[in-house]
């Protein structure tokens, strides 16, 4: 849906609301979750689920971005006050989802970032300690425990720098995502704005239309005065014309009768 015609502002306040509803409720699960961080529970299916769902609040606050400035391009007129009011609720519903939401993101990516220097220090630690597993010592078997030391940081360090990988991978779109985020919560300003300034010029107009129509009432009301007492001035001098007839009449009798 998109521009003003056609489209329904019930249903857009209906699904407005119910994205708002679903991000609150997608958030409060990643925060959740976000508890399991460094637990017994902190899986790789874990951390792919709570990315799942934070492309899920993402997709819907996007959406429903789309569906603010389809209502806010509806016409408010005098007579559609209520829809201002709705307008402006939804905005600071929204806002107030997505201020929750970035909050989350900001602290999930610090939890990522940990994380990826957390693997960081554990393979060069458990490379030092390998290195010198005989207190500095040289070993009669050096050459078999190199071999052997050699093997196991290789296949240690390819698994380290796959979860670096994918850690990065999550940190950059959570950095990605906190940038949309920003971007909506500028389009919610603009819709603010210019929804205010259009709401003062239709109170501007309204004004002056009242004005002008209380103005040509009176003028009206005025005109009709004027000719109600233009009637009256008129029928009165009918009535004395009458009269003045009816005297001229006696007298002209009068005199012939005598």
């Amino acid at each position: 849906m998109s521009g003003s015609s056609g489209v329904d502002a019930n249903l857009l306040a209906h699904n407005i609301s119910s994205n708002i509803q679903r991000i609150t409720l997608l958030t409060n699960e990643i925060q959740q979750m976000m508890r399991h961080f460094g637990t017994a529970q902190d899986t790789t299916i874990l951390r792919q689920t709570l990315q799942e769902k934070q492309q899920n609040v993402n997709h819907l606050a996007k959406v429903t971005d789309k569906y603010m400035k389809d209502f806010s391009s509806l016409p408010v007129t005098p007579e559609q006050r209520q829809r201002k009011i709705q307008r402006e609720r939804l905005i600071t519903e929204f806002s107030n989802a997505l201020g929750v939401f970035q909050k989350v993101q900001r602290e999930v990516a610090k939890k990522e970032k940990e994380f990826v220097e957390r693997v960081r220090a554990s393979s060069r630690v458990s490379a030092g300690d390998l290195n010198d597993g005989f207190g500095g010592i040289a070993s009669p078997f050096k050459s078999e425990i190199q071999a052997q030391t050699q093997s196991y940081e290789e296949n240690f360090t390819e698994e380290d720098l796959q979860l670096i990988q994918e850690r990065e991978s999550a940190i950059r779109q959570l950095e990605s995502d906190i940038t949309n985020i920003n971007d909506i919560f500028r389009d919610l300003g603009m819709m603010v704005h210019e929804q205010g300034d259009m709401i003062d010029s239709i109170e501007a107009n309204v004004s002056t239309t009242e004005a002008h129509v209380q103005s040509a009432t009176q003028n009206l009301n005025r005109a009709a005065s004027y000719q109600t007492s233009f009637r009256k001035k008129i029928f009165i001098f009918i009535a004395i014309l009458v009269v003045v007839a009816v005297i001229i009449g006696l007298i002209v009798w009068a005199s012939q009768k005598q």
